[in-house]
């Protein structure tokens, strides 16, 4: 591993190799360090907003998922789908996880997300039996859509979760299918009927994050809907979100904070929060400036689309979209709309 000591800013990655900047080449190429464990469910830890240092599992494969949503910032859905199964070795997340423990500290949080709907995979219950068997003390959280707790077998899976967030971009059947884009046979009000199952059968926290799409989902008739499925579902938080980078939809803008503020206003009710700010991820002890200068020294050789990071760093999706936010906040990237898609670019090169 010499010639990786000679390169100052080559990033070491618990993936298993390390990303050491090729100049003539113009991107980063993986150099193997074969007594580490590459990681093919695990990704992080990252940096979360709302959950601290938060450890991933991505439990089914890129944009294997119920919706579609308009806004989703890991693209489109490739396998639109209410059919679960066991999409990856369970075998396989266990040893992951027990390498991970066994060699790294431990995160605030072990999260069930990543780049699909967690819940299709019918093994989440065994990998969260294993977690509390064997990997004791450290909380587990559920991010979903919410779409699969009419079925009670999904409910019973994710019962021994500490926290589960699921959303809730609409209360009614045109808007949700406007937003969501969801599979055929999903109705809102059967979705809305689950979570409030499922409110009643777990005594664990609830957290429902409602994803605001301005010009659909916060006019007065779906305010007031979303309003009434929020006290028929009774959260412990609510909590607001909207776009940090474009999604599959171009025409899709962000809500402005005094137009989530508003929103909080109009529904009057206690538990509502508007989610944190992206530049607050900088203070916390996860946030690796290593990373955050290999995706800065990516793109300032080319542009590069959010899979090509992924696939260029050896990152997950996920895990790539929390230091973008950043640098977008920060000023360092901006975003340009061509064929292919979004391509992130350095703003440096360009003034």
């Amino acid at each position: 591993m010499a010639q990786t000591e000679k390169i100052s800013i080559g990033l070491k990655h618990n993936l298993g190799y390390y990303l050491v900047p090729e100049q003539k080449l113009g991107f980063f190429v993986k150099i193997k360090e074969d007594e580490t464990m590459k990681y093919n469910h695990l990704f992080g830890p990252v940096p979360s907003r709302r959950l601290g240092i938060s450890l991933g599992v991505d439990l089914v494969p890129l944009k294997t998922c119920t919706l579609n949503c308009i806004y989703c910032e890991c693209g489109r859905t490739t396998d639109l789908t209410v059919t679960r199964k066991n999409y990856v070795p369970l075998s396989e997340v266990e040893e992951e996880l027990t390498d991970y423990f066994a060699n790294n500290p431990r995160p605030d949080y072990i999260t069930f997300s990543g780049s699909g709907e967690p819940t299709l995979n019918s093994n989440i219950g065994h990998v969260l039996h294993f977690i509390r068997n064997y990997i004791h003390d450290i909380p587990v959280a559920i991010l979903t859509n919410g779409t699969l707790f009419s079925t009670k077998q999904v409910r019973e899976d994710i019962k021994d979760a500490a926290l589960v967030m699921p959303s809730l971009d609409a209360a009614t059947e045109k808007i949700f299918r406007k937003i969501n884009r969801p599979y055929p046979r999903l109705k809102i009000d059967t979705i809305i009927d689950g979570l409030v199952r499922f409110r009643k059968e777990y005594s664990g926290q609830i957290w429902l994050e409602i994803f605001i799409v301005p010009g659909m989902n916060d006019t007065k008739h779906e305010l007031t809907a979303l309003k009434q499925a929020i006290e028929k579902i009774a959260p412990d938080q609510v909590q607001l979100n909207t776009l940090d980078r474009p999604g599959p939809v171009s025409t899709v803008r962000a809500a402005t904070r005094q137009e989530l503020k508003h929103i909080m206003n109009f529904w009057q009710l206690d538990n509502v929060t508007i989610i944190a700010d992206v530049s607050e991820r900088k203070d916390l002890l996860a946030y690796r400036t290593d990373t955050e200068s290999a995706i800065l020294g990516t793109i300032a050789r080319r542009p590069c689309t959010l899979k090509d990071l992924s696939e260029i760093l050896g990152l997950q999706i996920n895990e790539v979209n929390k230091y973008l936010d950043v640098l977008e906040a920060d000023g360092k990237i901006k975003t340009v709309k061509q064929k292919r898609g979004f391509f992130y670019q350095s703003v440096s090169i360009h003034k």
